[in-house]
């Protein structure tokens, strides 16, 4: 994405949004210079949800067809995607969003679809123009490189890596696996080329193997360590190039269980020589600096600091 301003349409494919929000975050980007329409329900309410399944499709297939369109921002998180995921069409332009968006940046990388994990109306609307989430979003949007130095973490793991980056919230990609949006189903794509699952590693290190992200909010210690349990037994966290660990909030640490949040998930990747980053400042909170997704990525980490970069 190259063009110095955008169309945006805003739609909201998952929960019920303040409407305020929506308005607010459409002044700020439009003042930015770009330009802002919105789905025809963006605004609805039916229970929890931005409106019926069948009218959340319809605005998504409606951003995704219209050519004048460049970027979808998705409104907000909270549930709803896993119910019509399996009815939208290819996505064929970025998509910005986290938490429940995951499953939108599945199918994206699934159709070789670069996406934006990031900000959303609520943080674009209330945040400071001076905020670090808020000064790269703009930055990418006006199509500048984006590029991070994170600070040395104790569990961080040394290396280099350049691989497509994928993934997303945690819960979402877990309630995902044996679907056809899955973790396994993205390692299979031939946009990897990579080993099948369950077929012998080679000892070399094979640089399509992809990075992957992670973050999750409000989860129990021990449904976390179900879930990493998870893409470990059924191959995930074999074939990767290297771990992106980012914001458990609220995932308070269980003293009944063997170590931290992060130590349950360091415990889970200790077979594998790849490079690993833990504390990056993405998810569920103020500093959720935007990564891309399905996009070859830079991971450099060295024992002062770490970088992450697209090319």
């Amino acid at each position: 994405m190259t063009k110095k301003t955008q169309h945006i349409r805003i739609v909201s494919p998952s929960g019920v949004i303040d409407p305020s929000l929506i308005d607010a975050a459409s002044a700020r980007l439009r003042e930015w210079g770009h330009t802002v329409s919105e789905g025809a329900h963006a605004r609805d309410e039916w229970g929890r949800f931005a409106g019926t399944d069948e009218h959340r499709l319809a605005d998504l297939c409606d951003a995704l067809a219209d050519p004048q369109v460049d970027l979808i921002l998705c409104s907000r998180g909270g549930y709803g995607l896993q119910r019509i995921i399996d009815r939208v069409p290819p996505i064929t332009k970025p998509i910005l969003g986290f938490s429940d968006i995951t499953a939108l940046h599945q199918l994206a990388g699934l159709h070789h679809q670069p996406s934006l994990h990031g900000i959303m109306c609520k943080h674009i609307a209330t945040l400071p123009e001076d905020a670090e989430p808020i000064v790269a979003l703009r930055k990418i949007l006006s199509g500048e490189p984006l590029e991070y130095t994170f600070a040395a973490h104790p569990l961080n793991r040394p290396g280099q890596v350049s691989a497509p980056l994928i993934g997303g919230n945690l819960s979402v990609l877990y309630g995902l696996q044996a679907t056809p949006f899955s973790l396994s189903a993205t390692l299979n794509s031939p946009y990897l080329q990579i080993v099948p699952l369950g077929k012998e590693l080679s000892t070399s290190f094979n640089s399509q193997k992809p990075l992957l992200l992670i973050e999750d909010i409000g989860e129990r210690h021990y449904h976390i360590d179900r879930m990493i349990r998870n893409l470990r037994m059924s191959g995930v966290l074999a074939h990767l190039g290297g771990l992106i660990v980012g914001q458990f909030s609220g995932c308070e640490d269980d003293p009944s269980m063997p170590g931290t949040v992060y130590q349950t998930i360091n415990e889970a990747v200790a077979d594998y020589n790849y490079p690993v980053l833990f504390n990056a400042p993405v998810g569920h909170v103020e500093k959720n600096m935007p990564v891309w997704l399905n996009r070859p990525a830079t991971l450099s980490i060295e024992a002062s600091s770490a970088r992450l970069s697209w090319r």
